[in-house]
């Protein structure tokens, strides 16, 4: 009859587990939405464009709207339709869901910067609330 008190105990355990994980699995600060609205700027210039990271699809992979605008920052980056963040913080801009226009790497600070390609330098950063519209977003 020891075994009924362990098992009451082990359910108990797995009880207090589901309960800090939100009963889903995944830790609860993981489930708080992203930023969807991000500035996108090159080399530090005055010119911006704003980037919508839309909906996950799958684990990492979210939908993707850019300005048309943006493309005077990076040409082709306009068709760029998915997000893909990596396990390391590195996000990626896809057409397909897989290979890379840009990758950006996790910069000092709340925001990402671009390595590849190496020019120009993209700076991705958290919108706040001015009006990017003069930018043509």
């Amino acid at each position: 009859m020891k075994v009924l008190p362990a098992l009451i105990g082990v359910a108990a355990l797995a009880g207090g587990v589901q309960l800090f994980h939100g009963g889903s699995g995944a830790s609860v600060a993981r489930e708080t939405p992203p930023a969807s609205t991000y500035q996108l700027t090159a080399n530090g210039d005055e010119a911006a464009c704003t980037v919508h990271r839309g909906a996950e699809v799958s684990e990492g992979l979210s939908l993707l709207t850019i300005a048309s605008i943006c493309r005077r920052l990076l040409p082709g980056i306009e068709r760029a339709k998915f997000w893909r963040e990596q396990e390391d913080g590195t996000v990626a801009f896809s057409a397909n869901g897989v290979d890379p226009i840009v990758t950006f790497a996790v910069a000092d600070g709340d925001g990402y910067e671009s390595y590849a390609p190496a020019l120009p330098l993209l700076s991705l950063a958290v919108a706040d609330n001015r009006d990017y519209s003069a930018a043509g977003n």
